[in-house]
């Protein structure tokens, strides 16, 4: 299978770009290759090229799916550098959890599940600490990947999944062992979120508001127009005072004014001005 020529490359990363927001910048032929090339037999096409020039066509519906579901899968991690997930218990319940209130969590790129799944379990750990702490809570999560939200439905997860950032504890109390050695989030888990197909650069008006917004390591993949562009909209899907919070190294410098930095220790989150 030949290389795709610049040219090729180029306008393929446009048609990524205007259907996704993603950017892949330069000398990413690698990339594309190893993610595409699967869908070659599955789609009886023979070349590289032969797809992209098809992906690109206003008739191949599926075939656009299958390619941006192959260019924007990203297996992620449980509890991805905690602090998070200790903010969510030591602050941001406590803070914004009233009597007769439903809190809304948004995780706004869900990818393989684990990030949603990890706000439903620190959730449930927190309300076995402080009983009628958390009266009501809802937790969506959207991802652009419509197979991978069909697979995070089923909370079934590999031995490889399960050993990224999930503690043996959290294991044992919140999964199910299968017979072929994976394992299944219980339903008290998995009924805590509902999991729908979204594109970050729609409108999100049909989403409602949201109390807090986990936004973590995807910014990184847009162009500054872009970022600003989700930023603006995020605040609009916020409720007075609440929070965004962001990857480790990611920042709203530039971005946005429409929220102030929280430092907190450790980590840094962003309330709604």
């Amino acid at each position: 299978m030949k290389n795709l020529t610049d040219e090729q490359y180029r306008a393929f990363c446009q048609f990524l770009e205007a259907s996704t927001g993603i950017v892949l910048g330069d000398n990413k032929q690698y990339l594309v290759k190893s993610r595409l090339s699967p869908l070659l037999a599955r789609f009886h096409i023979e070349s590289l090229d032969d797809l992209i020039v098809k992906t690109m066509s206003p008739r191949e519906r599926e075939l656009k799916t299958a390619v941006i579901d192959a260019m924007t899968t990203n297996e992620t991690l449980w509890f991805r550098d905690a602090y998070p997930f200790t903010l969510l218990s030591d602050k941001l319940f406590p803070e914004l959890a009233k009597p007769g209130k439903t809190l809304k969590v948004w995780s706004s790129a869900s990818s393989s599940g684990q990030e949603p799944y990890s706000i439903a379990m620190t959730a449930l750990e927190y309300q076995a600490r402080k009983p009628g702490g958390l009266p009501g809570l809802q937790i969506v999560a959207t991802d652009i990947s419509s197979s991978m939200l069909e697979q995070c439905k089923s909370g079934i997860y590999d031995s490889l999944s399960l050993a990224r950032g999930l503690s043996p504890e959290r294991r044992s109390h919140f999964f199910t062992p299968l017979a072929d050695g994976k394992m299944q989030l219980q339903p008290k888990v998995r009924n805590m979120v509902s999991f729908r197909p979204f594109n970050l650069l729609d409108s999100y008006s049909l989403l409602g508001k949201f109390d807090i917004i986990f936004c973590r390591n995807v910014l990184i993949y847009f162009s500054p127009a872009n970022k600003t562009k989700i930023l603006n909209q995020f605040a609009q899907a916020l409720n007075p005072g609440g929070y965004l919070l962001l990857g480790a190294s990611e920042s709203l410098t530039g971005l946005s004014d429409k929220f102030e930095m929280i430092r907190c220790n450790p980590g840094i989150i962003y309330r709604l001005k």
